[in-house]
């Protein structure tokens, strides 16, 4: 197994002070089964990529900087599937909300035989404020109704690891997300994981949901109102695509 780690980056000095990168590359380091991590700069205009540059690309060699325009979240994680030599591809968010040391338990699925596997938040969602919680609820109740994707309970956990070839297949057949897709400001692009997800299915995948440990971390990036119209306006899109069988 070999695994290319993408890390999305969008204005993170402040995480990046907080040594999330050192975390990562002293996880990474010495584990042969990690063979690159590529952090993926999404049009960063604070001193991220300085920050990067400077000491993180030398300190850790398996570290790779791809600088990106800014186009949001998915694109990010679209361009590191893209750049990667993995035969596996992992992607964790930079604030580590989820520790990088639970990857061990969606390789342990992937040893088992599933292609893509998901981190999924417990239910309590320690710490998040009652707001998202109660928007998160709702969310999944929309997203079952409407575009099918039943059966899971956290699309949305940025902790994930796919089979290669497969997120390519996937990839190759997203609508949503194409590559004339702009994003204004910081772009989650909660909708990503749900068109993914929903390709995935339609394409015979079985996707294994897997218990994480998760903390709310606090973030300028995350605008739960404009983020969650953005989230809804995907959805009706992706229901379209299905609907008249551009899919």
């Amino acid at each position: 197994m070999k695994i290319s780690l993408i890390i999305p980056c969008f204005n993170e000095e402040i995480n990046l002070q907080k040594g999330v990168l050192d975390k990562i590359g002293n996880f990474t380091k010495n584990d042969a089964r990690f063979i690159e991590v590529i952090i993926v700069d999404d049009g960063s205009y604070d001193r991220s990529k300085k920050i990067i540059k400077d000491k993180y690309l030398f300190q850790f060699p398996k570290f790779k900087l791809i600088e990106n325009a800014h186009q949001g979240k998915a694109f990010s994680i679209i361009s590191g599937i893209k750049n990667s030599i993995g035969n596996y591809v992992m992607f964790s968010d930079i604030d580590l909300a989820t520790p990088i040391e639970e990857s061990d338990k969606l390789i342990k699925e992937v040893n088992r035989g599933y292609l893509i596997v998901i981190g999924s938040r417990n239910s309590q969602r320690e710490g998040a404020p009652f707001l998202r919680k109660l928007m998160a609820f709702g969310f999944m109740i929309i997203r079952e109704f409407v575009i099918g994707l039943k059966g899971i309970r956290d699309t949305q956990c940025g902790f994930k690891i796919f089979e290669k070839n497969a997120a390519l297949k996937i990839i190759n057949k997203l609508k949503v997300f194409h590559d004339k897709r702009r994003a204004k400001g910081s772009s989650v692009s909660a909708g990503f994981d749900l068109e993914f997800l929903f390709l995935a299915n339609k394409l015979d995948y079985k996707i294994k949901e897997v218990p994480v440990i998760w903390r709310h971390v606090e973030t300028k990036n995350v605008d739960f109102g404009r983020d969650s119209l953005e989230a809804l306006k995907d959805i009706a899109k992706i229901k379209y695509y299905d609907l008249t069988k551009k899919y």
